[in-house]
């Protein structure tokens, strides 16, 4: 959305598949799960009177057109990407199958999923986590627009202190927002790590992927 109030700023699909391409570049699989509050948000819609269902069905639907903007962005970077929904739409996505996902990935192609998980009732983040379990992603990725995870918002607080480590006990307890609970919960039981970054600094997602001191990192215990 960028500086919009609305929609797709073609300037950041750009950005994000410039940085995504220099990932690539240095040979790391890459698999990216798109929402679609940019447009429409189910759970808002819900909250004035739409039948939570459809508002969630017609916020996959928003994630699918998301996705498209970022292949378009990924294909002109000339780096060669793969989007795969959950809900079938043969004509602009791939069905959603996990081993071929998987090999997509092998193949050295950057795989979008759309689509949420197909379902009404689940949020983006734990669609994440989910599709990060099914492939084996070694960890997942939240790329926010905040460095990190704070004891309480940055943008209203100028005494909010980041976190540099979390135990998915902590997110939990302490209710932190860094993914819901669902989310964090299957990761936690995948021992599947959450870094929360800021994908708005250019680099960071470079970055993040060698391992680089970027973020707040949230696994099983803390050193």
């Amino acid at each position: 959305m960028g500086e919009r109030s609305y929609g797709i700023d073609p300037a950041v699909i750009d950005s994000l598949a410039t940085q995504i391409k220099s990932v690539v570049d240095e040979g790391h699989e890459l698999a990216i799960v798109v929402g679609g509050g940019n447009i429409f948000r189910g759970l808002s819609a819900s909250a004035n009177g739409m039948d939570r269902a459809t508002g969630d069905y017609i916020g996959m639907l928003a994630t699918v057109m998301n996705a498209l903007a970022l292949q378009d962005g990924l294909e002109r970077a000339e780096v060669e990407s793969r989007v795969m929904s959950a809900i079938e739409m043969r004509a602009v996505a791939e069905p959603y199958i996990r081993l071929r996902a998987v090999r997509h990935l092998e193949k050295g192609r950057v795989v979008i999923f759309a689509g949420g998980t197909g379902n009404p009732y689940f949020t983006t983040d734990t669609t994440a986590a989910l599709r990060a379990c099914e492939i084996g992603a070694q960890a997942v990725m939240k790329a926010t627009g905040v460095d990190g995870v704070y004891d309480k918002d940055p943008k209203k607080y100028d005494d909010a202190v980041k976190y540099d480590e979390l135990s998915y006990i902590e997110v939990l307890q302490q209710g932190l927002g860094v993914m819901d609970a669902t989310a964090v919960t299957l990761c936690m039981d995948n021992d599947l790590p959450i870094l929360v970054f800021n994908m708005q600094k250019d680099g960071n997602i470079l970055r993040a992927f060698r391992a680089e001191p970027v973020g707040t990192i949230v696994r099983g215990s803390v050193s």
